[in-house]
């Protein structure tokens, strides 16, 4: 097997970019989409639920009914159907269509990225499947920092169909050329659905399940009230939040693929830890670099941004090197997807119920902070026991 990643990982990653651009894309659009099918905001808003819930909650049933031999036609299915959802976006003119077109691109969005990962791990050699999965992860980070806000240009020039365009054509490019470069994926063994369920009786998987889950809470949940924020007269009241939302996006950028060499030399749990701390200092540091003044908040913001999103390669490593072998390692990058989704969502609703206590500004960082240290504590945890299996199994080997 070649030392050097597969060029299918970078294309796998070129998908992964655009479904990037079309997780985040929609809402951008949300005033365009108002005023096209004349509806209200609350309505149109419904499109990124829409395509967040069938991600989220689809994409794993899906993956579980993916027969283990069927990995490369279901990766291939998935990124059509997710190029096929996106072009009938831009196409249609009604507007229930269009929510259900936003679905289907979701569930395809859901499934080729938990079939890729798996799939870039499988066609990688061991020593660079953690870099491989960062190609990945990288792809989709920079999707969503530079290819939204291009996106978003194209949409105020000619229409906001051609936000949509441009994710398909996209979606299209990584389609040919992965159905010419990707080559027959090594499957496990096949598994009846009651043996894949048996996953979530997994107490490794269900611990980095639910790491990634407080993780999501603390850095996507915060990063829907950076606005209010920033914005607040006692943390530098900014009147541009652009240049922060850029500065934590092209950290995650960095993080994403600055990641990939740590997840080969540093065992996979020890790397979530340490990358746990550095967020929860980060966020704990932010009111207080703001309050200073905003230019420093930058620093916070970027370390944030960084091991917030390289945060899932070694969480994905982990679970693929968990449960490949028994032929469901994609189901469990998929429920790993589906842990940061609802962990997003829950982070969002928690600083909303903050803001309605009309609590300080610095009780959001902070809380999102705290939560960090809580999946840092599992984290040490998880570490402990896996420590005390190690020993146990040396000890009854030995024994022996």
């Amino acid at each position: 097997m070649s030392k050097t990643i597969p060029g299918s990982v970078y294309l796998i990653a070129i998908g992964a970019f655009a479904l990037g651009m079309a997780s985040y894309v929609t809402a951008g659009l949300i005033p365009m989409i108002e005023l096209a099918f004349d509806v209200q905001v609350a309505v149109a808003a419904q499109l990124v639920t829409a395509f967040t819930l069938a991600y989220g909650v689809g994409s794993p049933v899906f993956v579980a009914l993916l027969p283990a031999q069927r990995q490369r036609f279901g990766l291939l299915v998935a990124l059509a159907l997710f190029v096929l959802a996106n072009a009938a976006s831009a196409l249609v003119d009604n507007f229930a269509v269009l929510l259900v077109c936003r679905a289907l691109a979701g569930i395809g969005a859901g499934v080729y990225l938990a079939t890729g990962i798996a799939a870039s791990a499988a066609v990688s050699a061991p020593e660079l499947r953690g870099k491989s999965i960062a190609v990945i992860m990288g792809g989709m980070a920079s999707g969503t920092v530079l290819g939204v806000p291009v996106s978003l240009l194209l949409a105020e020039q000619f229409g906001w169909q051609m936000a949509l365009w441009l994710v398909a054509f996209l979606g299209l490019v990584s389609w040919l050329g992965l159905i010419l470069k990707l080559p027959a994926i090594p499957t496990g063994p096949a598994m009846p659905m009651g043996r894949k369920l048996a996953l979530l009786a997994d107490r490794n998987v269900l611990t980095i399940l639910v790491v990634s889950l407080l993780a999501a809470v603390a850095s996507l949940g915060m990063y829907t009230f950076m606005v209010p924020l920033m914005t607040d007269p006692a943390y530098g009241g900014v009147g541009n939040i652009a240049p922060y939302l850029w500065v934590w996006g092209l950290g995650g950028v960095a993080g994403s693929f600055l990641v990939g060499p740590l997840v080969d030399r540093i065992k996979g749990p020890t790397l979530t830890f340490l990358i746990l701390i550095i967020l929860s200092v980060s966020l704990f540091a932010l009111p207080a670099a703001a309050a200073v003044t905003p230019w420093l908040a930058m620093l916070p913001i970027a370390l944030w941004g960084a091991v917030g999103w390289a945060l899932q390669v070694p969480q994905n490593n982990e679970l693929i090197a968990a449960r490949d072998h028994k032929g469901d390692g994609n189901l469990a990058v998929a429920l790993n997807e589906s842990a940061l989704y609802l962990g997003s969502a829950l982070g969002a609703a928690a600083g909303g119920f903050i803001l309605l206590l009309q609590m300080p500004g610095w009780s959001l960082a902070v809380s999102a902070g705290a939560v960090s240290v809580i999946a840092a504590i599992v984290q040490v945890l998880h570490l402990r026991n896996r420590k005390m299996h190690a020993v146990n199994a040396a000890t009854g080997i030995s024994a022996q």
